[in-house]
């Protein structure tokens, strides 16, 4: 029984994740933290391309709701491996630095760093047993380039880069690669607050990508063709580059 965790997976590029997975016939863990609604709507999608869809409900920040949800469900089907983990989930909460509350800096690098940890800490165990598997993490252009108003954001995506670098080499002699995708400006609910007409302008291809075309690229590099990729960071950004 083969599986794939697509963390933050209930809607814009996760759920785009999970539908393109779940084509390639894989059952898909799709994890949220709290859009139910949202989440039950990426599980009938996922369910229509003929694969098992299961929802798994837990903040990745949370060592110890990771523990449980994720870990139980673990215990509890052990006949059933996890191949690919996509850590997407994240969240965005931007301002300058000087005005950054303690909140806005604990939440943002929560999500995305303390998530890829505790997540991921879990699962390769497993992986090395089998000594195979995929994951690809979800990180942006602000982690290489870094963004005014982003300094929480940008630090939590190049702190991603350096543990995705990193643990591709602790794993690979286990057949297990690691990966990262960094998005530029994809039309999402974590977007549509920016001016898109005004940041298009500074895009050579002159419009926002879609989360499908981030999907294909995580769907190649958690596939068996991309076996002697990892350690690697994609750059999907319509040729916007620091």
């Amino acid at each position: 029984m083969k599986y794939a965790l697509v963390t933050g997976g209930s809607r814009g590029i996760g759920r785009s994740i999970a539908i393109k997975l779940a084509e390639q016939g894989y059952n898909i863990l799709i994890n949220y933290k709290s859009n139910e609604a949202e989440a039950l709507n990426t599980k009938k999608l996922v369910e229509e391309k003929n694969v098992t869809g299961e929802l798994l409900k837990f903040d990745v920040s949370n060592k110890e709701e990771v523990a449980t949800a994720l870990g139980g469900w673990m215990e509890k089907n052990a006949d059933k491996q996890i191949e690919i983990l996509v850590n997407n989930a994240g969240i965005r909460q931007d301002t300058l630095l000087m005005w950054m509350t303690d909140e806005q800096w604990d939440g943002v690098l929560g999500s995305s760093l303390d998530g890829f940890f505790y997540v991921t800490r879990l699962v390769v165990n497993s992986m090395l047993k089998k000594r195979y598997g995929r994951i690809v993490n979800v990180v942006s252009l602000s982690g290489i380039k870094g963004m005014p108003g982003q300094v929480n954001y940008s630090a939590a995506k190049a702190g991603v880069i350096g543990a995705t670098k990193a643990l591709a080499q602790e794993v690979a002699r286990r057949n297990i690669t690691v990966n990262a995708v960094a998005p530029g400006f994809i039309r999402t609910d974590m977007t549509q607050d920016l001016n898109e007409q005004e940041l298009k302008a500074l895009i050579p291809m002159q419009r926002f990508g879609e989360p499908e075309e981030v999907a294909e690229a995580i769907v190649f590099l958690a596939s068996p063709k991309a076996s002697y990729i990892t350690g690697t960071v994609l750059s999907i950004n319509g040729g916007l580059y620091s």
